[in-house]
């Protein structure tokens, strides 16, 4: 089987891309262009070398250590210990995907061209990636000023000093290339600090979690239709005309999936729904989720420049024939945009929370009280609300805003920092809970169309329910409820229910 090959060359990278190369093992390659660009950047840096221009991270050191200077014979040793002595990272380690749309992310940067790097740098990240070298990165000790911390460990691997998971197994970076008839890298000037200084780690791992946003707030829409035929609610709140009048993007974007999701559903019929108006949960449910869809075109059009353009000090401005000192490392605007996702993903979380609330209320839907297929007999889902209000509880704790706790460090010169990474973290794990908390609403849905009969679903929720059907069957008497939510979590995650709505509603 031949392996999707994506080329690289520093501005056109997508976050489609990303997760292809990270999730599925497509391969890259770096075009010829990008190549003789850095090696343009590379005669640069040897000729500044032989100046007496004070150059940060090369001439100089780094942090307060900027002040002292780096002779041409101590290259090799220096480059060595900035990376030695900035591997500080915490655990846990990243996944394997992550350390490779990690890698990916610097990689691409890297051929901007204004690093200065030796060629065989950017050529060690293609290669580690493509013989799936992946180097054991911890995740923690990044405060987003560049990932120096924790991106100093693949510098460790590269010099063959770290250690890497190769082919499922975990061993010395020197051993696993030498299985891959690989050779580490001899560093020289400059090489130290373009390896740990970017923002690859955030961005690496935040292209992937707005890739899993993006097929989340998907899913939303799919859950949010199943629940409307489960409360047979009312579908005035979908007509377009509401929409041209408030010509919000996201939500016009929601409630024309939802539409379509619907067509052909009993819902559409005249005189189904006894409701004048539902509760807001489900009147409101596509203005919440076109909330998340218009947070996430803001951050997805940032993120796309993140990761083709120059996050490095000192940039090289190859054109002018200079290097200059710069603060192009700060990410505070898509910092700042994944703080407002978080957020908006937990009005959606606590929407679909209360959505799943009422559906289990006969108050409300005319149904049994949680659900329950035989009253007094079997209980279904009566404590099962417990679970997912407490992972929106911690959805509601993680969607409070961290970019703005820093120390002043490194000798009170380093007095700014975003905290980049573990704003991208913690957003991943609200989308991990969200996961949870929509595939607990499908399985109340699911069983409210079933005890409702119906049987005149919409083309796109009739997939959506037979796909969950196949795996979840009906609750006519109580079982062990954790495993049908393990089973919902892996339906989503494999995204079975959205392959199969997509193919009946394009």
């Amino acid at each position: 089987m031949i392996q999707e090959m994506i080329m690289l060359d520093g501005n056109s990278l997508t976050i489609h891309e990303v997760a292809k190369v990270a999730r599925e093992g497509a391969q890259v390659g770096i075009s010829s262009e990008s190549m003789k660009k850095l090696e343009q950047g590379r005669q640069m840096v040897y000729d500044m070398a032989n100046s007496d221009i004070p150059v940060y991270g090369f001439t100089r050191g780094v942090g307060e250590n900027k002040d002292r200077q780096v002779v041409a014979r101590y290259y090799q040793e220096y480059n060595r210990n900035l990376i030695l002595s900035h591997c500080l990272g915490v655990e846990p380690e990243a996944k394997e995907d992550d350390v490779r749309a990690i890698m990916l992310a610097r990689l691409n940067t890297l051929l901007v061209g204004c690093t200065g790097v030796q060629p065989a740098v950017a050529t060690m990240y293609m290669n580690m990636i493509n013989n799936k070298i992946h180097p054991v990165i911890p995740q923690r000790g990044s405060v987003g000023e560049g990932d120096i911390t924790v991106l100093s460990h693949i510098g460790l691997a590269m010099i063959g000093e770290g250690e890497v998971n190769y082919n499922g197994e975990r061993m010395k970076a020197s051993e696993a290339f030498k299985k891959a008839g690989m050779e580490p890298i001899v560093l020289g000037p400059k090489d130290g600090l373009a390896i740990v200084s970017s923002n690859a780690l955030s961005a690496g791992e935040g292209a992937l979690v707005l890739k899993d946003i993006e097929d989340l707030v998907d899913l939303a829409d799919v859950v949010y239709a199943l629940t409307l035929e489960g409360f047979k609610g009312n579908v005035t709140p979908l007509d377009e005309a509401a929409y041209s009048v408030r010509p919000y993007q996201g939500q016009s974007i929601s409630a024309s999936r939802v539409r379509k999701l619907l067509e052909g559903s009993y819902l559409w019929l005249p005189g189904v729904t006894d409701s004048l108006q539902d509760p807001l949960s489900l009147r409101g449910s596509c203005q919440i989720h076109g909330a998340v869809r218009d947070s996430l075109g803001y951050v997805k059009n940032h993120m796309l420049i993140q990761l083709n353009s120059s996050d490095d000090n000192p940039c090289l401005i190859m054109d002018e024939n200079r290097i200059i000192s710069c603060a192009n490392y700060e990410v505070p605007t898509w910092t700042l945009g994944f703080e407002m996702l978080g957020l908006a993903l937990s009005h959606l979380s606590r929407n679909a929370c209360f959505r799943t609330i009422k559906l289990a209320t006969p108050k409300f839907t005319g149904l049994s009280r949680f659900l329950t297929p035989a009253d007094g007999r079997v209980l279904a889902y009566a404590t099962i609300q417990k679970t997912f209000t407490s992972l929106d509880t911690e959805i509601r704790h993680l969607s409070n805003p961290a970019t703005a706790d820093y120390f002043s460090v490194a000798g009170d010169i380093e007095d700014h920092a975003n905290n980049s990474p573990y704003v991208v973290q913690k957003t991943a794990r609200i989308v991990d809970n969200l996961i949870y908390i929509l595939g607990i609403e499908a399985m109340h849905a699911v069983q409210a169309i079933d005890l409702r009969k119906a049987t005149r679903l919409g083309v796109g929720t009739k997939a959506a329910y037979d796909v969950i059907r196949s795996e979840i069957p009906f609750l006519d008497q109580d079982r062990n409820l954790s495993e049908d939510i393990r089973k919902i979590y892996k339906l989503i995650k494999s995204r079975k229910i959205l392959d199969s709505v997509e193919k009946v509603i394009r």
